[in-house]
């Protein structure tokens, strides 16, 4: 319990200082907007480069490992659909924005807590799990707005384009390339990512806190409780069965339970607001999920120290 504490606390209070700094107006917001491009395109990438292209791959069995994540998104698209038709019956733009926040993951959160509980070999597993759920995601989040919201703003090709225009993806086949190819990076470059790789985890933890959106939370409405209770409660237990079950056993098997709890992306607000999505109801499970998630993770994570992993 203590190890676990001593992991997600420094994580959230960075978080949490983010958060402060936005507060205070310091930086100015100019600067975080600058500050998350420059995370994001930049020293993520590096990151997963680095630690790709470094790490060794060979007790990887990564078809079941990833099977289980999309079948479980597969699972709450199809269970969302259909309480939806007989329970909940959310409007349109609010339903997607719950779905979003139900099967959607902070990138950001998500490496960091693998990396600080998990290490190197966590980080691996979590870096192959992006590089197949990402693209997956969008899928079916895309699918989801053209039914629900009848939205005509993205098509096909530029859905493709926007798959292999994400830098997270280019750098998980980029480091996984040279990995499996064997290729070594000469060492000047491999240093450089080293201290590229150093910021990433700490600055994007900070924009996250710069994201959250407190007032927002006025908005308090049962599609906001759906999302928050679907995510970080019936998705981790939900991809916990489904991986036993695929026989994935051992460190693969903990960093689904990680990913399955983590909270929603803040990445969902932007393709609510592109696609005609509930912007307010967005916001408000992004910010909520993410504040809410330093509780639920501790409790999964306690729960999974006194289970026997094989």
């Amino acid at each position: 319990m203590q190890n676990i504490l001593l992991a997600l606390i420094p994580i959230f209070l960075l978080i949490s200082l983010g958060y402060f700094l936005k507060r205070i107006k310091f930086p100015d917001e100019q600067f975080w907007q600058y500050a998350d491009k420059f995370t994001y395109y930049i020293l993520f990438p590096a990151l997963l480069i680095y630690k790709l292209s470094t790490a060794s791959l060979d007790d990887i069995a990564g078809v079941n490992f990833v099977f289980s994540a999309l079948l479980t998104v597969g699972i709450i698209t199809v269970l969302l659909m259909i309480t939806d038709k007989i329970m909940f019956f959310f409007d349109g733009p609010s339903f997607t924005s719950v779905y979003q926040g139900s099967i959607r993951f902070n990138t950001y959160v998500f490496l960091a807590l693998t990396d600080a509980i998990y290490g190197d070999g966590g980080l691996v597993l979590a870096a192959l799990l992006m590089t197949f759920l990402i693209p997956s995601i969008n899928v079916f989040c895309i699918g989801i707005f053209s039914i629900y919201a009848s939205s005509d703003k993205i098509t096909f090709i530029s859905f493709v384009k926007s798959i292999f225009k994400n830098p997270l993806i280019v750098a998980c086949i980029i480091g996984g390339s040279l990995n499996f190819l064997d290729i070594s990076l000469v060492a000047p470059v491999e240093k450089t990512l080293a201290i590229l790789s150093a910021a990433a985890l700490p600055l994007g933890l900070l924009s996250v806190g710069v994201g959250l959106h407190i007032t927002h939370l006025k908005e308090v409405k049962f599609e906001l409780f759906s999302s928050v209770f679907i995510k970080l409660a019936l998705f981790p237990v939900l991809i916990f069965f489904t991986a036993v079950n695929l026989g994935v056993t051992g460190l693969p098997l903990l960093v689904l339970v990680l990913f399955g709890a983590m909270p929603t992306a803040s990445s969902a607000y932007i393709l609510a607001r592109e696609l005609g999505g509930d912007l307010k109801l967005m916001s408000a499970i992004i910010t909520m999920q993410t504040l809410l998630s330093i509780f639920s993770i501790s409790a999964i994570l306690m729960i999974l120290e006194g289970y026997q992993i094989p």
